[in-house]
């Protein structure tokens, strides 16, 4: 397996971590959409990595997906539960992280545009969502060692990496000072060599 892969893409971050965690061999090709003549496209006609290149050439693309593919192909360390309650609570933790990543990543690339094109309306926007989220992050976790159940899931990976982005390119928004619980949550995950040696550059 290959996956095609941008260093600084949070999406990408989850995948590399859930294989790290589950002990999967897979190459890593460095292809960032924003390059000129990159090839992202070719594999994904919506132009995003991560994309997951199978060993017949068929390709898997939404880190979403993709995580759940690597998870049921490899039975060792699961990451999502097999069905019911346990499972939708899983999955409703990703979803609530990659909102917080849609938001920090749309807010982000907004405050790149040319001045006069930005438009600081939708910045406020954006963060407005990340700051209800993180809120919902931090009540939901509440005085549990992890997001679901008594070890590693999926919900912590992708928690995980939205804090670890917002850090990233949002400096200013301070969520480990305002919610220590999901500062501890994070000190705990970086202490794991699949966060620390996926953390972005920079």
């Amino acid at each position: 397996m290959k996956l095609i892969a941008s260093l600084t893409s949070p999406y990408v971050r989850k995948i590399r971590i859930v294989l790290a965690e589950k002990k999967i061999d897979c190459d890593l090709i460095l292809d960032s959409p924003w390059e000129q003549g990159n090839k992202v496209a070719t594999l994904n006609p919506l132009g995003k990595v991560p994309v997951l290149v199978l060993d017949d050439n068929s390709t898997l693309y939404d880190s979403r997906v993709i995580a759940e593919y690597l998870d049921a192909v490899a039975p060792n360390n699961r990451l999502i539960p097999a069905s019911g309650r346990e499972r939708i609570s899983v999955k409703r933790w990703e979803a609530l992280a990659d909102g917080v990543l849609d938001a920090a990543v749309a807010a982000f690339l907004e405050t790149r545009r040319p001045d006069g094109e930005r438009s600081p309306s939708w910045i406020e926007r954006q963060r407005g969502k990340i700051a209800l989220a993180l809120q919902a992050m931090s009540e939901e976790l509440g005085e549990q060692p992890w997001c679901h159940g008594a070890s590693l899931t999926l919900a912590d990976i992708a928690v995980g990496c939205a804090l670890g982005y917002v850090s990233f390119r949002l400096g200013d928004i301070h969520w480990s000072h305002q919610y220590s619980n999901l500062a501890q949550l994070y000190e705990k995950l970086m202490l794991r060599p699949a966060f620390a040696e996926t953390a972005p550059p920079g």
